[in-house]
Order: C-alpha cells, then structure tokens, then sequence
C-alpha cells in the first residue's frame, strides 16, 4: 500500500507539495495542478518544458516519486463538442512527461455531460477507448474518476463504460457520490450512495482518493470533512478493500481549506499544507484502526 495526496491540496508550488510529503513522511506525490517559480501554476501536462524539467529535477533530488498523474484529460470542463484535438494534444504532452517521472497510472475522465443527460452517447465511448488505447501502448494504466462525467452519472454508467473500454481501470472517490445525482434512477435524481457505488465498481479499482462530505440541503452543496466523519463511507469502504487484499495507492484529497474545481476557493500554501498534513496524519490513524479490526478473527 502507498499513502500519498494530490499535490496541489497541500499548496500550489512544488516546494510546497514536497514539504507537506515530507513531513507525513511519504513518498509519493498524485501530481495534478503545480508552480514553480517564474511560471503559473497550471497541470503538469500544461507547464511549460522548463517548467517541468524544474518539477522533475524539485521531485528527484527529495527523492519523491509521481504515483498517478491526475489529468484533465476529459474531464469535467470539456465537453464531447470541445475539439478532440485539445484532448489528443495534452495526452500526446502527458506520455513523455510521465515516462520521465516513471508514473504508472494516470487519472482521466469522460467529459462533462448535459444537465438533462442519463445516458452515455456512444462518441464517449469512442474517445474514452481511443486514450485508453494511447496509455496502454505505452506502458501507462489509465484509471477513471467517478466525477462530474458520464461515467460518473452512476455505478451502472461506470460498469457500461468499463464493459466497453477495455483495459480501463477506476479510481474511487469516496467523496464524489455524495454530490453527484444518481443519473440511473428516475427524476428528480436522488444523490449517488458511497457505499452502493464502492460495492459495484471495487473489482475494477485500482487506485483510491480519500475525500470525506457531508450533503447540505441549505446551500445545496457538500461540506467537507476529516476522513471517516462524513458520508463517503471512508472507513467501510477501506475495511472492506483490505479485507479483499487492496494494497494500491490511497490519495488525499482533503477540500477542506481549497475545493479545486472552486475558482473562489483560496487559501496560502501555509494553509492547506496544515491541513493537507493533519489529514494525512489521521488517514494514517484512521487505516491503522481498520486495518486491526480486519485483521482480529472477528472481523
């Protein structure tokens, strides 16, 4: 098993990121958003090549490795009408770049559906199988979020487009389905269930992100938690995935100082690197409890 976290939830600049690592005493970064100096903070697959060769010269000489590489590869601001070229441009800059940080798994999603949508269009399909193709060629697992995307409207959706993508894995957000409408159901749409999505989908999963919300009907939004104290069913579903020999990656993702995909959510590198930091210390107290109760004859 390798605890690790997406960077840019513990700061925006890579010095920032490598210092909360370090101080949980890991090492493993999930790359996504980051700054060095003289660039603006952007993807790893967007920064420029100086950027990057400053990233990957910051990472090897504090001898921190990229578990994943969390993308924005189909995600949730493109659309299947945004041209496929901007999607075949940032996989073509994705493959060498995670090549040279030896990152096996690289998180992407499948774009961003209608309000009204509950069903995949078959060009998701399509494109989702063509990346695959494009990772697996070159030695990369590409690993799907259930998130604001098609595949992320139901644990159903999820299975239809593991059934017709073929060597595509999942990354479980334990989080996300507190959010996100049960597109599967009949309107008005309930919220997803942690649990029933985890039950469904773990014989695919291959990489976790721990992320803990509770539902607020008064601002129709989720608040976020510490792990284990919000209904993602944090610490049934790591039970149950040690109970089934899970020994992958376990990513944080706190969202409780910065929410990413929030343009208004701000806060300093001190900040979030606390908090990043406290959140990992009790993921690791929080496995640590698990992990005795799976282990006792009892369990």
């Amino acid at each position: 098993m390798i605890l690790t976290g997406i960077g840019d939830e513990a700061g925006n600049t890579i010095d920032a990121q490598i210092a909360a690592t370090k101080k949980l005493g890991w090492k493993h970064i999930e790359a996504r958003g980051v700054e060095v100096p003289g660039f603006p903070k952007a993807n790893l697959h967007d920064i420029p090549d100086k950027a990057f060769d400053l990233v990957e010269q910051k990472l090897k000489e504090n001898t921190i490795g990229v578990y994943c590489f969390g993308s924005t590869i189909m995600n949730w601001t493109k659309t299947v009408e945004t041209p496929w070229d901007v999607t075949l441009v940032e996989v073509k800059r994705c493959i060498p770049r995670m090549k040279r940080l030896g990152t096996k798994f690289v998180r992407v999603m499948s774009f961003k559906p209608k309000d009204d949508d509950d069903r995949i269009p078959p060009v998701v399909f399509d494109r989702v199988r063509d990346v695959t193709k494009m990772f697996l060629d070159a030695g990369i697992t590409p690993v799907h979020e259930n998130c604001m995307n098609y595949g992320g409207m139901s644990w159903k959706h999820a299975l239809e487009l593991l059934d017709k993508v073929a060597g595509l894995k999942w990354v479980f957000d334990t989080a996300n389905p507190v959010f996100n409408p049960d597109r599967s159901k009949p309107k008005p749409w309930p919220r997803q269930d942690a649990w029933e999505f985890w039950e469904h989908v773990r014989d695919h999963v291959v990489h976790i992100h721990v992320k803990d919300a509770t539902w607020n009907p008064a601002k129709n939004n989720a608040d976020y938690n510490w792990p284990g104290e919000g209904q993602g069913r944090v610490r049934d579903i790591l039970k149950d995935a040690f109970a089934r020999g899970y020994d992958g990656g376990i990513s944080i993702e706190p969202h409780m100082v910065v929410v990413f995909h929030d343009a208004n959510s701000r806060a300093s590198d001190a900040e979030t690197g606390k908090n990043f930091v406290e959140y990992g210390r009790r993921l690791e107290k929080l496995i640590k409890g698990v992990k005795t109760v799976v282990g006792s004859p009892s369990s």
